[in-house]
């Protein structure tokens, strides 16, 4: 069984992650880690505090010796260099909430007096932890081949919309972009739109994409509720901040088509048994159906803004503007590398689930005897990668 935790607050003095279950002999390159929790702040319409109070590394403080995994958790631990500047400070009570954040609900669940409690926990802070457990998520994905991409679809009122491209040219094109658009002109007008936004004191939501290359067939479950990879994947992808709709495949289209043009016809050629298009989105009946993996994520604006949305103060009562805490113009391109960590996370989980293994040596072998089943008891059935 793979799981995590974490722990630590946006003005504490670190973030912790603890990885349970991650067999021995994985190594992993920290370096590599880095440069997800990097690609997480980097990106085009980041505040203040990403761009130079912040500079993400992690350590790994458990778990591993020589670069080497070792069975037992693994701890990570994300320095908060802004703690400096908070710890001697005296900050005054907080009795505005923010409309959109978790501030007033927060307030109410836990019967506090001070929004800063809520606050500190319900940051999207948290979420440098997530990045950095989805690396490592991704380190062992890699050892089975399978390659995880993101890549923003929309900001505001600009959309890209080319279908035509393959997996390895949105991971190619995306990356030279500062939004993580895989067009350089829809790109360029983002970060004008971004750029507009922000002269207007506004901010900005938007789409993105997160597509997993290489993925077997049979990862998931049609046997329980809780353990179909649709379900697992919808409850990872919207626990990320300001994330408030998800679609798997062309599930949003697919509502509005009839039967005979909603489903991947399946055939069979030189190539064995496979699907002729991937409406699906490579997952039927809460299995993994070896085509691509692809989910779609919805971002609302953030809610802090320069122009203050109306409030209430909830200790007199009066009306009142909400206040302004330095924030992002556009989190879109974050939220993308966040819910590439997240995918990861729920696929290692589930390779975890069904080819075990306390070694990723042992894992490797039950991977590669499954992937011969396919090939030899299971006739022609389409092997994981035969796609590629």
């Amino acid at each position: 069984m793979l799981r995590f935790l974490t722990a630590g607050e946006s003005h504490g003095m670190a973030l912790t992650g603890i990885i349970e279950g991650l067999p021995a002999g994985l190594k992993l390159d920290v370096k590599a880690i880095n440069e997800f929790l990097q690609r997480r702040q980097r990106c085009y319409g980041r505040g203040v505090r990403m761009k130079k109070i912040e500079n993400d590394s992690v350590t790994i403080i458990g778990g591993v010796r020589r670069g080497v995994t070792i069975g037992s958790p693994l701890a990570l631990q994300i320095e908060n260099r802004d703690w400096a500047n908070c710890k001697d400070k005296k900050s005054s009570v907080k009795n505005v909430p923010r409309p959109g954040h978790a501030d007033l609900a927060g307030v109410m669940k836990y019967g506090f007096n001070d929004i800063q409690n809520v606050i500190e926990r319900s940051s999207a802070r948290e979420t440098a932890m997530r990045t950095a457990i989805g690396a490592v998520a991704r380190i062992f994905l890699a050892e089975f081949g399978v390659d995880i991409i993101g890549h923003t679809v929309s900001i505001g009122d600009v959309k890209f919309s080319g279908n035509s491209q393959s997996p390895s040219e949105i991971k190619e094109l995306s990356m030279r972009s500062m939004v993580y658009c895989a067009d350089p002109q829809k790109s360029r007008q983002m970060c004008e739109e971004i750029d507009a936004a922000r002269e207007r004191g506004e901010t900005l939501g938007g789409t993105f994409e997160v597509i997993a290359v290489n993925v077997p067939p049979g990862l998931g479950s049609y046997v329980h509720w809780d353990r179909k990879i649709d379900g697992r994947l919808s409850q990872a992808i919207l626990s990320i901040p300001s994330v408030k709709a998800i679609e798997i495949g062309e599930g949003f289209s697919n509502a509005s088509r009839k039967g005979s043009q909603a489903h991947d016809h399946i055939t069979s050629s030189g190539r064995g048994i496979r699907r002729t298009s991937n409406r699906a989105g490579g997952i039927e009946g809460g299995v993994t159906n070896g085509e691509l993996l692809t989910v779609r994520g919805y971002a609302k604006p953030i809610s802090s803004l320069k122009n203050p949305l109306p409030s209430v103060n909830i200790k007199t009562g009066q009306a009142t503007n909400a206040p302004y805490v330095r924030s992002d113009v556009c989190v879109v391109p974050a939220i993308c590398v966040i819910a590439e960590a997240m995918l990861a996370w729920v696929l290692a989980e589930a390779f975890v689930e069904k080819f075990g293994g306390d070694s990723i040596h042992e894992t490797k072998t039950n991977y590669r005897n499954f992937t011969r089943q396919l090939e030899s008891e299971r006739g022609n059935l389409t092997p994981p990668g035969a796609y590629l």
